[in-house]
Formats: structure tokens, sequence, C-alpha cells
């Protein structure tokens, strides 16, 4: 199956239907006990969750072979993209949350358990259209719960007007981490643009006040002249999340992800943890990605702009060198409730950074404004009583 061809990147095309998966690979069995192994980010190994045996170095990641992360021509990939780089080969069910509607995968032993994104029970089959894109890198999971957990407690504590109680009521015992999906996109963008420049100046005028007296001011106008320019430049992994498990605006606070730092795909680093698999495709991602660097080049353009303010700026794009990669990146998540209201709080995998919601509290809210305008008729009194002593 082909995906449709986007020369331009057309706003509006449909998604591909696709869905989330747990372990979406092969498992790792312990040479000690043969339980499932799990890829500990602490040890950076693969432990035995039943005997806390590592696995033997050859079994890790990391004495794998050394893979190349591969940037994929976009405009072929779009036109013809072959089956090979499709699918995850996995024999699994497949189930889509009638509450927050995350469709994940489940092997067939864990078909009972609760969604890992809003923790909802009402799960029903979902049958997948077509495979997905395989992603052929990743970022490996590096901060471990331990460290969540001491870092989202600092957090609750540090979130102004928060309930006093929110550090207990939101209990971090639901932090789960998770692999999400996203895609990179390289471009190079070669812009030329036209606009008007101005350049103010100041004359003097005179004028009467109201009491009859003649006074002078100094009176800015603007001299517009046309003017025009080029620039060239090249975009690198620009970010376009694929989830839909995970709210985007929560992503892009605790971007980034530094793409720098991806390894090969490897089986070894998802065992044990949840993998979604996109939610936007390729043609939606790529959509956003072109609008995004195109509002970039027209910022860049605007500053390429002489004078002390322009308008009617037009900005003409070329797009070359546009190439894309599918990978995953590790993020932990907590939902939880609080009063009838639910939040959800995302933790950076890799560099620890927090987003996430919260409640506040209308007492101290209260108690606060209280206190200022309190301080302002303190601030008040003791001028009219400074005043009044003069």
């Amino acid at each position: 199956m082909t995906e449709p061809g986007i020369p331009p990147v057309i706003p509006g095309a449909p998604a591909a239907p696709i869905a989330a998966e747990r372990q979406a690979r092969g498992k790792f069995h312990c040479a000690a006990c043969g339980a499932e192994t799990i890829w500990d980010p602490g040890a950076k190994a693969l432990v035995c969750d039943y005997c806390g045996t590592a696995a033997p170095e050859h079994a890790a990641p990391s004495a794998a072979p050394a893979g190349t992360i591969r940037e994929h021509d976009l405009d072929d990939a779009l036109q013809s993209l072959p089956d090979t780089a499709r699918g995850w080969n996995a024999r699994s069910s497949s189930v889509r949350c009638q509450s927050c509607h995350a469709i994940s995968v489940f092997e067939a032993e864990q078909a009972g358990r609760r969604c890992d994104f809003c923790g909802s029970a009402q799960l029903v089959p979902y049958q997948e259209l077509q495979q997905s894109i395989r992603p052929e890198s990743l970022l490996p999971l590096k901060v471990d719960e331990t460290r969540v957990r001491d870092s989202l407690r600092s957090w609750y504590r540090g979130r102004w007007f928060a309930p006093s109680n929110l550090g207990d009521r939101a209990l971090t015992d639901t932090v789960h981490g998770v692999y999400l999906p996203y895609w990179t996109f390289d471009a190079h963008a070669d812009a030329d643009w036209t606009a008007l420049s101005g350049y103010h100046y100041y004359t003097t005028e005179t004028y009467t006040d109201g009491n009859g007296r003649t006074q002078t001011r100094q009176v800015r106008h603007t001299r517009w002249v046309p003017s025009a320019g080029s620039l060239s430049h090249a975009f690198d992994d620009e970010l376009v999340p694929g989830s839909k498990g995970v709210r985007a605006d929560l992503l892009r606070r605790i971007e980034p992800f530094p793409t720098a730092d991806l390894v090969p795909y490897h089986d070894g680093y998802l065992a044990g943890w949840t993998v979604e698999r996109y939610q936007i495709d390729l043609v939606g991602a790529a959509t956003e990605s072109r609008r995004s660097m195109a509002d970039q080049v027209r910022s860049m353009c605007a500053g390429e702009v002489p004078g002390d303010t322009h308008s009617n700026l037009q900005v003409s794009i070329r797009w070359s060198r546009q190439t894309f990669k599918h990978i995953l990146v590790p993020v932990w998540l907590l939902t939880y409730d609080y009063g009838r209201r639910s939040y959800q709080v995302a933790v950076n995998g890799y560099t620890g950074a927090i987003a996430g919601d919260r409640p506040y509290s209308l007492t101290k809210i209260m108690l606060a404004v209280l206190a200022v305008v309190a301080f302002m008729a303190v601030v008040v009194w003791m001028g009219e009583n400074w005043r009044f002593q003069r």
C-alpha cells in the first residue's frame, strides 16, 4: 500500500488508521529463571523483573551491531512507501479506549488491562486497516522511576495556589513509562521576499494648550520605501509528535528531545515498556511540519526587512532536500483525579523536564487577594498619615 503524495503538502489530508502497541517486539528471557526481562534505565541493561538478574552482555542493546540512522526522502516516501518499511510483525490484539480514544495493541495475556493513557477499563476490540511505518531509531529511556517520583513530588510542592493536600491526593503510584511516536523533518528553504520598509522621522509642531499658551511637540512620521531580499535556511530534525494519547501542548512543554542522541532501533530498549503507534500519519505530520517551517521562514524574512517598521511582506519559498525519520521518544505519564476532574502530567524520559495540569485552591487565591488588598490599604493609610503630619 502507498501513502498519497503531497508535493506540495496539502493541509487537511486524511490520517491513516494507526495504533499504539504494547511490547511490539520480541521478548527477552532471563538466563537464570526464564522470566521476561525489561529495560532498566538506571542499570542501562535488561534486568529480570522476577529475580533481578541482569541479561548477559551480548543480549544488551549496547552490544548490538551499530546501525545507521537514515534520513528518508520525503517526496519518494509519500509517493511510494515500500511494504518492507511497514508493520511490527507482532501477534497481538488491538483495542480502542472509549474514554480517551487511544488505540493500543496488547499481548493476549494482557487484554484485560486498563488504558495506559487515561486508566479507563472501557476497552473495545479494534481492527487495524493498514500496518504502520516502523520506527528505525529511538531515544533510550534515561530517567529512572525513582528520579521521576522525586521530581513529581517537588513539582507538586512548587505549584503556586495548589491545594495543600495535592501531593497526598495526586499519588505517583500510577506513574508509568511509555515510548511515544515522533516524526522528524529536514528541509532546505530558499526564500525571496518583498516589503515596504518604513523609516521614522520627526517634525516639530506648534500648538496651543488648554490654558491658551503656545507649545511645541515632536510628531512622528513614516517614509515608506520598497525593499526586497532573499535568504536560505536549513531545517534539521523539526519535531512533530504522532501521539494522540498525550496532549500536544504537554509534549511541546517537555521538549526538546535531543535527536543528536538517537540510537538505532533495538527491541531490547523497549522490553517491558508500552509503545504507542502514531495516530498522526506521515501526510499529516509533513503538513504540520511544512506549516511550522514556513512560519519560521516568514519570521526570518521579517527580520531581514530594513527600516524601523515594515508592511505588506510577501514571501515566496522554494523547498528542497526534504527528508524524514520516524522515531520513538520516552515519556513518563501520570494521570490522577482530584475532585471531579482528571489531570495528566508528562515527564521527558530523557531530560527529566516536567509539564502537566494541576488544580487550584480557591481558598488560597482568595487569601492572596485579601492580603494584597490589605497591603494596599496600609500603604494608602500610611501615605495619608504622612501628608497629614506634614
